[in-house]
């Protein structure tokens, strides 16, 4: 087995290499979406295209937790990245070709692949760190991701401005985020499984590196059995319910450098927003865990109601007939109509980061086991793709905007009594219930053993690695040896 550094199996090491991934992939895809229809100019095709991919992400979703329990994190990151690069080359394709059919058809493929990649970057999240650490995961985590939706979006408003702020996306801001998307695909091999990771209370994550069928099936059972995430199943669909609203009035209101201008305000927003409430509010440690639970649905219930509040004022003074009949000029940055328009798009995704960090909160603090975690997250992507498919639909109907956006609106307000009933069940500590597996106890079963074959003594040999190398670091070369 190959010696590897400490740090580099640390927690924290391994959800900064899967923020790597995603910034490099779906922060790319963001990106592109956030630049309204898709990057499209067709707001039809993309909707529809949308509505494909969220609607297998969803199926896909409710068995992407085993898949990825079966074929490890490594592997199933690997997969879930190649959708992303293929998506995007389809809007290429078809900016210069025209071809809608393989947009809607990369839409599907990429609704599979996504699936995968998000169940395996929430057990990874929500399970390799400590418990106090949990909150600061995600901040981590989401800071990394949205920061390659905020690069991708500075690359878009920089290109479409010097092609003259036309309406759909230029060829150059495709090839652009091809190359970082393939940056990302290859990253995706740097994760290691939950075995080869140790926290640093000494546990190791998992001794296994990988579930068996018959446990997954038993798994999803007893998922589906489990009312606490019955109860949030409103939180997980309404946490991307209201990208399509936000998208179609980015398309309809503005034009192309302003739409990637607000992008990058989104990216920024999500950010700052997750850093808030991972640091800020969730790991607080001189609040229990339960009553920093409490703390994090009141944060963001007060945002949920002021920034959609907002949004409304300003959504009650135009309609989709407005836009269509031509009564609503699209607005430039540096039109004096724009002024808080971009506050606007900021704030949207500071609460939307922080409504996804409770989310995944909660689901954390009920289970440390990364089998389960990577379940719940399917289960928590299934449905919150379930939600983005059917408002989608809702757009490509063309639904009012105001619809739309009361519809958004009072599914998140509806989600927040549910998640403060799951809430007073948290406890303290889930250590206590779980086993939990030490690095010294391992490596003296090992030892007992003589190394016979099985998990553990794979894991001791993992751990008398990084013990050693963490040896070296602290006592200096010449008192170890080899």
């Amino acid at each position: 087995m190959v010696q590897l550094p400490v740090w580099y199996t640390t927690p924290m090491t391994q959800v900064v290499l899967v923020g790597i991934t995603c910034f490099a992939t779906v922060g790319m895809f963001s990106a592109v979406s956030n630049l309204g229809a898709g990057g499209l100019s067709n707001i039809a095709l993309s909707d529809t295209s949308n509505g494909v991919l969220y609607g297998c992400f969803a199926v896909t979703g409710l068995v992407s937790g085993g898949i990825s329990n079966l074929l490890g994190p490594r592997l199933t990151l690997f997969i879930g990245t190649l959708g992303y690069a293929l998506y995007v080359g389809s809007l290429w394709c078809y900016q210069t070709q025209g071809t809608g059919w393989f947009v809607i058809f990369a839409g599907a493929l990429l609704g599979v692949s996504a699936a995968l990649l998000w169940s395996a970057q929430g057990a990874i999240m929500m399970s390799y760190p400590l418990e106090k650490d949990k909150g600061k995961a995600f901040a981590v985590f989401w800071a990394i991701f949205q920061f390659g939706s905020f690069i991708g979006s500075i690359i878009a408003l920089a290109i479409n401005i010097r092609s003259g702020g036309l309406t759909a996306v230029s060829t150059s801001t495709y090839i652009a985020f091809l190359v970082i998307i393939f940056v990302g695909v290859a990253s995706s091999f740097l994760i290691l499984p939950p075995n080869r990771v140790i926290r640093s209370d000494g546990t190791i994550v998992k001794l296994e590196a990988a579930s068996k069928p018959h446990e997954e099936v038993v798994g999803m059972a007893r998922l589906f059995k489990d009312w606490r995430l019955l109860a949030l199943a409103p939180m997980f669909f309404a946490s991307n319910y209201f990208y399509a609203y936000q998208g179609a009035v980015n398309t309809a209101r503005f034009d192309g450098p302003t739409r990637a201008l607000n992008a990058a305000l989104e990216g920024a927003g999500a950010i700052v927003g997750a850093l808030v409430i991972g640091y800020c509010v969730l790991d607080l440690k001189w609040f229990h865990r339960r009553t920093r639970g409490y703390l994090g649905l009141a944060v963001v219930t007060v945002l949920t109601i002021i920034v959609w509040a907002v949004g409304l004022s300003w959504q009650v003074t135009f309609t989709r007939e407005d836009v269509t009949a031509g009564r609503a000029n699209r607005i430039n940055y540096h039109d004096s109509n724009y002024k808080g328009k971009g506050a606007l798009y900021f704030f949207y995704y500071f609460a939307d980061a922080c409504y996804q960090a409770l989310a995944y909160w909660i689901m954390s603090a009920l289970t440390n086991d990364p089998f389960k975690l990577a379940r719940y997250a399917g289960l928590y992507k299934a449905l919150q793709s379930a939600g983005s498919a059917g408002s989608f639909g809702m757009d490509a109907v063309a639904t009012p905007f105001l619809n739309e956006h009361l519809a958004s609106w009072l599914m998140l307000l509806a989600s927040f009594p549910l998640a403060l009933v799951v809430l007073h069940t948290v406890k303290e500590t889930n250590y206590n219930d779980e086993h939990m597996d030490y690095v010294d106890d391992l490596k003296r079963e090992a030892a007992e053993l003589g190394h016979a074959p099985g998990p553990a003594p794979a894991a001791a040999a993992a751990a008398e690695e990084s013990s050693i190398e963490k040896a070296s670091v602290d006592n200096g070369p010449g008192d170890v040896k080899a």
